[in-house]
């Protein structure tokens, strides 16, 4: 696929609008026939634990009203990039020794840690999103 139809997305929040937002674009991207990139980090990486029940907190209102509007969740939005469209997720793989996390540890549909240096270059000349 072309460098144009290329979307790289980092998330390293604990934010219910920011993983929605991450979530969206992955899964609207993927299944608009781009291929998309998912680098989960930081704060981000444990709502990503196999069976986590783990509500994110809201920034503000609209993530409050989100909860209640029936809005997909964002682990939801994720697994569908992957399942319907031309997605990978993959862990940080430092974040996951920080967190002591192995990779049975993890959602199904996350793939293998990767490291921030083969992030970055796999990401090279696409749209690149931060959340």
């Amino acid at each position: 696929m072309s460098e144009a139809n290329r979307i790289s997305v980092v998330v390293v929040s604990d934010k219910r609008e920011q993983l929605q937002m991450a979530a969206m674009i992955a899964s609207v991207g993927a299944v608009s026939g781009n291929e998309v990139l998912v680098f989960l980090s930081m704060n981000a990486l444990r709502y990503f634990a196999r069976g986590a029940d783990i509500e994110a907190p809201a920034e503000g209102p609209v993530g409050e009203l989100m909860r209640g509007k029936g809005v997909p969740a964002f682990k939801t939005l994720f697994e569908q990039a992957v399942s319907l469209g031309d997605a990978k997720i993959h862990p940080c793989s430092m974040a996951m020794d920080i967190l002591g996390f192995e990779r049975e540890h993890l959602e199904d549909y996350v793939g293998e840690a990767m490291g921030l240096t083969m992030f970055l270059d796999q990401a090279k000349g696409g749209q690149v999103w931060s959340f």
